[in-house]
C-alpha cells in the first residue's frame, strides 16, 4: 500500500484545503468542559489530533442523537396536506479526521444492522456513504483498551480509508482505499513516504499492541445456550449496583437503539428518531402496560446478551463490542464489561 508523508508544518494547510471538497468532522475539545468530542469543524477549526479519545464515540457523525426522518402538515389549505415529505438532508462528500480504529471499526458492527439486505435504513447509509474515515493509530493506548480481543487495535485498518501514524515531526498516511487517496490529494498531500515507512508503521502496530494491559476471552460464550446464559446465577451480582441511567448505550461506539416519536405544533409536525436505551424501563414496556423487562437486572442482562452473545449467534464474528473502554470509564457505578464477559465465558 502507497504510504504518504505529511510534514506537520503543512499540515492545517492540508485540512483548509480540503474543505473545497469536503464537510470536516474531528475530535475538538467542548468549551468549559475537560473533554473532547467529534463535531464538524468550523472554518478554521482544527482536530484535535493530541486527545487521547473523545467522551462520546463519532457514530453520532451519520447516528445523530436526534434527527429529522419527515415533515408534515395538516394545513388544508396546502397541497401537501396530510403528507409525509422527507427533509432536504445534506449528503456532501465528509471527510471524519481523527477517528480511532476501533470507532472506524464500529461503523462496520453497526452496518451489519442498518444495512441489510431486507432492510436500509436510507439515513444512515447515506451518510456513512457520504464519509471517509482519516484514522489516527493510538501509539499509546489507555489502560481500560482491550480493542486486541475483539478483531480491531490500535492500528487497525478494516474500517478506514486512511491510517494517520504520528511519527513526531510528520505522520505517516496510509492509503488503504480511493476514497482515501482522494482526500489526500484534495488536501495535497502527495509526498511519497519512500523506502522503510511501512516496516516503521508495523513496529510501532506491534508496540501499541504490546502496551494493551487487558484482554477479555468469549470462545466458549458461542457454545453456550442462550437459556443456560440467561438463568445464569451471576446476573444479580452484575445489576446490583446500575441505576439504569443508561450512560453506557450512549458512549458506546455500537449501540444502534432509537425511538421514533411524531412531535406537532399547531399544524405542522416533524417525525423524528432519537436515541434509545435498553437501560430504561420505558424501552420495552407494551401498549398494555406489560413490560417483559420491568426490573433493572432484566435490563442489564439484555445489554450484555445482545453485545455478547446474540450478536456473536447471529452474525458469526465476534461480538457487539470494539474494545474502546468508554462504558467502563463513564459508568457511574464502575460496571464493566470486561468482568461481565469474563462470567459469561467462565
Amino acid at each position: 500500500m502507497k504510504v504518504i508523508k505529511i510534514d506537520k508544518k503543512h499540515w492545517a494547510g492540508g485540512i483548509e484545503k480540503s474543505r473545497s471538497a469536503y464537510r470536516l468532522f474531528g475530535p475538538v475539545m467542548v468549551e468549559n468542559k475537560d473533554f473532547s468530542d467529534f463535531e464538524e469543524l468550523n472554518a478554521g477549526e482544527m482536530p484535535d489530533m493530541t486527545a487521547t479519545d473523545t467522551r462520546t464515540s463519532p457514530k453520532s457523525i451519520c447516528f445523530p442523537p436526534e434527527e429529522v426522518m419527515m415533515e408534515y402538515s395538516t394545513d388544508e389549505t396546502r397541497d401537501d396536506c396530510n403528507l409525509m415529505r422527507v427533509p432536504v438532508k445534506d449528503y456532501s462528500p465528509r471527510a471524519v479526521i481523527g477517528i480511532r480504529p476501533y470507532d472506524a471499526a464500529a461503523y462496520l458492527i453497526v452496518k451489519k444492522n442498518f444495512d441489510t439486505p431486507e432492510y436500509r435504513d436510507p439515513y444512515w447509509c447515506d451518510a456513512y456513504a457520504a464519509c471517509t474515515f482519516i484514522g489516527l493509530a493510538v501509539n499509546e493506548p489507555s489502560r481500560l483498551d482491550f480493542s486486541t480481543s475483539t478483531n480491531s487495535g490500535p492500528f487497525d485498518e478494516s474500517g478506514l480509508d486512511v491510517l494517520l501514524v504520528d511519527m513526531g515531526g510528520h505522520y505517516f498516511a496510509k492509503v488503504i482505499t480511493e476514497k482515501g487517496a482522494a482526500y489526500l490529494k484534495a488536501a495535497g498531500w502527495e509526498e511519497a513516504a519512500g523506502d522503510g515507512a511501512e516496516q516503521q508503521i508495523e513496529e510501532l502496530k506491534v508496540k501499541a499492541e504490546r502496551m494493551i494491559q487487558t484482554t477479555i476471552s468469549f470462545d466458549r460464550i458461542k457454545e453456550k445456550s442462550i437459556m443456560e446464559l440467561h438463568g445464569a446465577d451471576f446476573w444479580d451480582d452484575a445489576a446490583f449496583a446500575c441505576i439504569n441511567c443508561g450512560t453506557c448505550t450512549y458512549v458506546c461506539p455500537t449501540c444502534w437503539c432509537f425511538d421514533i416519536q411524531d412531535e406537532t405544533k399547531g399544524k405542522s409536525g416533524v417525525r423524528i428518531k432519537a436515541w434509545d436505551s435498553c437501560m430504561y424501563p420505558l424501552f420495552t414496556i407494551h401498549t398494555t402496560g406489560h413490560n417483559p423487562r420491568e426490573t433493572k437486572v432484566h435490563r442489564v442482562r439484555q445489554r450484555f446478551m445482545h453485545k455478547l452473545k446474540y450478536y456473536m449467534d447471529k452474525y458469526e464474528d465476534g461480538i457487539m463490542c470494539v474494545g474502546c473502554g468508554r462504558c467502563v470509564r463513564s459508568c457511574p457505578v464502575n460496571i464493566d464489561i470486561r468482568r461481565v464477559c469474563q462470567s459469561m465465558n467462565g
